[in-house]
């Protein structure tokens, strides 16, 4: 039995529910055999010990949790926080806490000299956006930071989520734009960035998934995408040219669609990932059809991220109401990914998938 790979969960915004759907989570994961074909997981929790423990207090799980830190295949990471939390109560004394479990992530998985990453990938709970700014910390979101902190011109936004008429596929919709006013979008997009943005997408997909030859189809901007230019020329001047030079590059990348049509069970069956111009365009169908059972995935950077797809919800902190099936695919699609990535290096025949097309579906490990 190879040793474990390591998986570091940051605990996010401590008064929020970052704490009780990684305690949720990784008890419903399983025993410490639960990974990818053959490979055992240990999973590293960042977070304040205490207020990990009192919330599996809160959640009336204490002794399933100290059981499985017995077991050996959850790790608590200890990061004090600055001053005591109390569930759904926001304090800008501990924006900066916040920061430290990411940096500890980062740190982590990144090598270090000759030294291997501590971890195979991390998996990041919700943040108050909001409490770090008001510790007097500029931040926009997770992945921004991240890119500025792995010193990467671009990394792209995915989220993914069962196929709602196909639940042995994954949609996977990927961001041109993220967080942006709707009025400066079509000034940001242009052929250099979409065709960036295609590359990193093909090359991630490959590697975190071992799907050989991705198919990537890529919505317009405007409605019609563009009406042949009659609502707006984004999809002549912009959007083709991109896709062009990106089929050079051999990136199957198709498009533009209009994107009002794109996102049904027939044009996405044999697709592995969509690629929006703005926020709200990809992401609105996509949570709407998989909301709870969603992950957010950072391609583009140096390791392995993946996300919840919901925000904090101070509201449901402590209160055993917090749905944690979101985090439940953010961590088995780390598992998937890092199992891909671990093969690789070992020189793995099937870490990269057979010639020609995989199929878009995600097994989970068992």
């Amino acid at each position: 039995m190879p040793d474990p790979l390591a998986l570091a969960i940051s605990t996010g915004e401590p008064a929020g529910i970052g704490p009780d759907i990684t305690i949720g989570a990784l008890l419903q994961w399983g025993g410490a055999n639960h990974g990818a074909g053959s490979t055992p997981y240990r999973f590293h929790v960042l977070g304040d010990a205490r207020l990990l423990a009192e919330r599996a207090a809160a959640l009336g799980v204490t002794h399933a949790w100290e059981r499985r830190m017995a077991d050996g295949d959850i790790v608590i990471e200890d990061v004090p926080l600055a001053v005591a939390c109390e569930p759904g109560r926001l304090d800008a004394r501990n924006g900066r806490y916040v920061l430290q479990l990411l940096d500890a992530a980062i740190d982590g998985c990144r090598a270090h000299g000759n030294a291997a990453p501590r971890y195979a990938a991390m998996v990041t709970a919700p943040v108050q956006k909001s409490t770090i700014n008001d510790a007097g910390v500029p931040f926009t979101g997770h992945t921004e930071y991240l890119a500025d902190r792995a010193g990467v011109p671009r990394v792209v936004m995915m989220l993914a989520g069962p196929q709602p008429a196909h639940d042995d596929a994954m949609l996977r919709v990927a961001l041109a734009t993220t967080h942006l006013p709707l009025r400066a979008v079509p000034d940001a997009l242009s052929v250099p960035l979409l065709v960036q943005t295609l590359a990193i997408i093909d090359a991630d997909l490959r590697r975190g998934f071992g799907i050989a030859r991705p198919r990537i189809l890529v919505t317009g901007l405007n409605p019609h995408a563009g009406e042949s230019g009659h609502m707006g020329r984004e999809e002549i001047d912009i959007i083709a040219p991109a896709l062009a030079q990106a089929k050079d590059a051999g990136i199957d990348a198709r498009g533009p669609f209009p994107a009002d049509t794109l996102f049904q069970p027939r044009h996405l069956r044999d697709a592995d990932c969509v690629l929006a111009m703005y926020h709200d365009q990809g992401l609105a169908p996509l949570k709407y059809g998989t909301f709870g059972h969603g992950v957010n995935i950072t391609l583009g950077l140096p390791f392995i991220r993946t996300s919840v797809d919901h925000g904090t919800a101070l509201d449901l902190a402590g209160t055993g109401q917090a749905e944690h099936g979101s985090m439940i695919e953010a961590i088995r699609t780390a598992v998937i990914m890092s199992g891909h990535a671990n093969g690789r290096r070992r020189g793995s025949a099937g870490a990269t998938g057979p010639a020609g097309h995989t199929p878009s579906g995600m097994q989970p490990p068992c």
